[in-house]
Order: C-alpha cells, then structure tokens, then sequence
C-alpha cells in the first residue's frame, strides 16, 4: 500500500493518478476528503488526514510500505507563519510513520537555500530524515505544469503585460523540471528494491534564468518576449503585491516564492537522477508547451 499526504494539490493528485496507472494501491490521505471525488474516481482510497493533527495520522498510514509526504503550509491560514507549521506536521508524520512500520518517505522539497520558503523545505527533509524510516529527499526547482504556482505566475504575467518592471531575480540561473518528469521520479521511488534513500537533486535538461523562461513562455504562447525594465530596488514584499495585482496568484503565496527567486536553483549533482534512466527529461520549450496544453 501506497498513501499520499497532500493528495489534493496539484502534484500529490497527479502522482495519485500516475501510481493507479501503474496497478499500486493508492491511499490518499487529505483535509477534506470531499474534495477528492476525482482521486475516489480513479482507484484511490480517501481517508481524512492532517498532518497538523497527529492522532488522524495513525490509522491514514497503517498497512502502509511507502509514504509520500507532499505538504507544505504556505498560504494555509492567514499569519503567514508556514515554517512551523511545516516543521510540527513532518514531525508527527515521521513519528506516525515509524509507529505504523512505513519502510520509505518520499519528500519533494526546493532546490537551494537562502529564503524563508527553500529553508523551510530543507528543514522540513531534515526534520523527516530524523525519525526512523527513510526519506527519499527529492529537490527541483519551478515545476512546469498548468497547476503550478510558478508556471502559473510566468503565464499571467506574460498573457496580461507587454512590459513589466522587474527585480534583479530575472537574472537568477534555474534549471526547471517538467511536471510529468517530476511525477515520474517520484512515482519510480515507489520501487523499494531502488536505493534512493539519499537526496537527489532534479532538473530539466536545460538551464536557464527566470527571465529567459518568461521569454520562452511568451513565444510558446505565439507572443513577442514583454519588455523587461530591471529595478533593483523592488523588494520582494513589492514584487509580491504588484504580481497580486495582475495574476490570480494568492499574494500569501507569491511573496515566499519570489524571495526564492534569488537564489540559484541549479542541479550540481546528477548522480540521483541516473537512478532513473528511464525517466526522459522534457526540454524546456516542451514542457512549457505541454503546460499550456494542460491548461486547455
């Protein structure tokens, strides 16, 4: 058996799908089991969970060999205080998985370090990797996929400006990885017989900046590239609310995720993803115009 916490957000639902595909049985673990009437549809076994709630955690992960952990708290609730919150919920999923006899976490957290955001993924693998059961910690930087905050910031912005007055973080190097790619690394970790209790950094096959990809999407989108006017100056605390303005992405949201913009999220080691040769990486034009795609 096979749970998914965060089953409902955009990554967990399609692993959820991706992993039925395959004939595993599926366990998806949310908050609100009522809004996963799709996952129910497709095989999956719902059960009520929070990971902010130890005692649901118990009977969400019994029988379990391999469990997924695909929560975070930014944007949930209104203090903006996510990194405990993060910290208190891999804490009781590391104990609850251990009780239940779980024989591997899977993790998907943030290439690099440096900001509120990245930090508290690293320090959510750390907290997760202490307990007793192995973690699969996978890294990657922007996932191109319709439902992804990152991709869907980039579009909204391309789509609504012809030009746009931009910090110095469009310069910033990154190396983003299609959605599909990032589900099938994590979908293969399923495989216990895999020795991937380790990090394992992954990208896309290329590198380039967040300027460059805002580029390529606009000519994906058939689009002339927006003008950029670089000020450096703009805080992130303004980027954030000028990115509120014109995309329908929670401001609660975009603030941590463009105070990570600064820093590089590059893959240094590929050692990790030659665990996985059968996983084709997407070059960047594809998998910005597969993302369109899914967008319909």
């Amino acid at each position: 058996m096979i749970a998914v916490a965060g089953a409902t957000g955009y990554i967990g639902g399609l692993l959820c799908r991706r992993l039925r595909e395959e004939g595993r049985e599926v366990r998806a673990l949310a908050r609100h089991p009522e809004r996963a009437g799709e996952l129910v549809d497709a095989g999956c076994e719902v059960v009520q969970a929070d990971v902010l709630e130890a005692e649901t955690l118990a009977p969400a992960l019994a029988g379990v060999d391999v469990a997924y952990y695909l929560v975070h708290s930014m944007g949930r609730g209104s203090d903006g205080d996510f990194a405990e919150r993060d910290q208190e919920g891999a804490e009781n999923f590391a104990a609850a998985a251990a009780a239940a006899g779980v024989r591997r976490i899977v993790y998907l957290g943030g290439l690099g370090e440096g900001s509120k955001h990245l930090d508290s993924r690293h320090r959510t693998a750390e907290t997760l990797r202490r307990g007793r059961v192995p973690v699969a910690y996978f890294r990657a930087a922007a996932v191109l996929g319709a439902g992804s905050e990152s991709f869907r910031t980039a579009f909204y912005l391309v789509r609504r400006l012809p030009a746009m007055v931009t910090p110095r973080w469009v310069a910033t190097r990154t190396q983003p990885v299609a959605v599909a790619d990032a589900v099938a690394y994590l979908a293969a970790a399923a495989d216990l017989g895999l020795p991937v209790e380790r990090e394992i950094e992954i990208g896309g096959p290329d590198v380039t900046t967040y300027g460059g990809m805002i580029d390529e999407l606009a000519r994906a989108l058939g689009r002339r590239p927006p003008l950029r006017i670089t000020v450096p100056l703009l805080t992130p605390g303004l980027s954030s609310l000028w990115i509120g303005l014109v995309t329908p992405v929670d401001a609660g949201v975009a603030k941590p995720l463009i105070e990570g913009l600064a820093t590089e999220t590059v893959v240094d080691d590929p050692s990790g993803m030659e665990l996985f040769p059968r996983v084709e990486r997407t070059p960047l034009r594809q998998a910005l115009a597969a993302a369109l795609a899914e967008r319909g």
